[in-house]
C-alpha cells in the first residue's frame, strides 16, 4: 500500500483546473459569502480570476467579499476595475460608494451613489444619492 502526501489532493486539483472548476469555485465562492465566510469566498475566487482576468462577474464578487472582510482597499480597486469595463454597472457604482462612504471619503461616494441611482432609479439608490440634499426639499418621482 503506498503513502500519499496531503498535498497531492491539493496539487492535483491545481493541475486539473477547468473552465467547469471554476464554474463550481465561483458558486461555492456565492455560498461562503452567503454564508458570512468572505475570506473563504475570496480564496476561491484568487485562482478563478487568475485563470479568467477578464471575468468581470468573478471581479464582482470578489469585490463584494473583500468589502464583507472589511478589505476596504482591495474592495474599491476591484470595483473600479469592474466600472472600468462596465462603466454602466450601477450596482458596482453603489458598491464602490459604500466602500468610499466606510473609507470616510463622502465627495467620492456621493459621486457614485448619483451615478447608481441615474443609472437604476431603484429606491435605495434614489435615497443614498440625497438628490434632495441640493434643494433643500424632495423631489418628486
Amino acid at each position: 500500500m503506498a503513502l500519499t502526501s496531503r498535498n497531492e489532493g491539493k496539487d492535483r486539483h491545481v493541475a486539473e483546473s477547468t473552465p467547469e472548476t471554476h464554474v463550481i469555485d465561483y458558486r461555492a465562492a456565492e455560498q461562503l459569502l452567503a454564508a458570512r465566510d468572505p475570506r473563504g469566498a475570496v480564496k476561491l475566487l484568487d485562482s478563478v480570476i487568475a485563470a479568467h482576468p477578464e471575468n468581470t462577474a468573478a471581479r464582482l464578487l470578489r469585490a463584494r467579499a473583500f468589502f464583507a472582510a472589511a478589505q476596504l482597499r482591495s474592495a474599491e480597486l476591484e470595483f473600479q476595475l469592474v466600472l472600468e469595463r462596465e462603466p454602466d454597472n450601477a450596482f458596482a457604482h453603489f458598491a464602490l460608494a459604500r466602500t468610499y462612504e466606510r473609507e470616510a471619503r463622502p465627495d467620492q461616494a456621493k459621486r457614485h451613489f448619483r451615478l447608481a441611482a441615474a443609472l437604476d432609479p431603484k429606491p435605495e439608490y434614489l435615497a443614498a444619492a440625497r438628490f434632495d440634499d441640493e434643494t433643500g426639499t424632495a423631489r418628486d418621482a
